[in-house]
């Protein structure tokens, strides 16, 4: 089953490269730079987790995909080796104390757990924005809600649960 980046961004294909880049209302000003911010943002909490460094991304720019197309193939990329890092991951390992520099040049030291809270919320939080953006175009918005259980079907709601 595709995953809510690769729906949204399958949605994003329909637009022309003017419309992906067109400016907009929300935080950041179109629904490329806000897809490319958290694919950036993605790499950057990677990086951190792997012990690699942020400033080793290998990511150029605010928009280092300025096609919805290169940005799709570069999202899914990332999104099944975050897939295959938590599969990865044993129990123990999420309590695993990394080191974060910030841009601030401040240092702190975090657990696994909470970096991958705050990485999961972070893509919640500008795809719903470019979902919205989206919704000011002719390319209808995908679902993206959906509810898993532990049933390999997605949940909508007002479906009844059957087993």
């Amino acid at each position: 089953m595709p995953g809510r980046d690769h729906r949204l961004l399958s949605a994003c294909e329909q637009l022309t490269d003017a419309e992906f880049a067109q400016e907009r209302t929300s935080f950041f000003p179109s629904i490329q730079l806000t897809l490319n911010h958290n694919l950036i943002v993605d790499h950057i909490y990677m990086a951190d987790m792997i012990g690699k460094g942020r400033k080793n991304i290998g990511l150029a720019g605010d928009i280092p995909y300025p096609k919805a197309t290169e940005l799709k193939l570069a999202q899914t990329e990332f999104d099944n080796s975050l897939i295959g890092f938590c599969d990865d991951l044993a129990p123990e390992d999420l309590d695993r104390i990394i080191s974060i520099t910030w841009g601030t040049g401040e240092t702190s030291q975090e657990p696994i757990y909470l970096v991958l809270s705050h990485l999961f919320v972070h893509q919640i939080h500008h795809r719903g924005q470019a979902h919205a953006m989206l919704a000011g175009t002719n390319v209808p918005p995908p679902q993206l809600d959906e509810f898993f259980l532990n049933y390999d079907k997605p949940r909508r709601q007002g479906e009844p649960f059957t087993e």
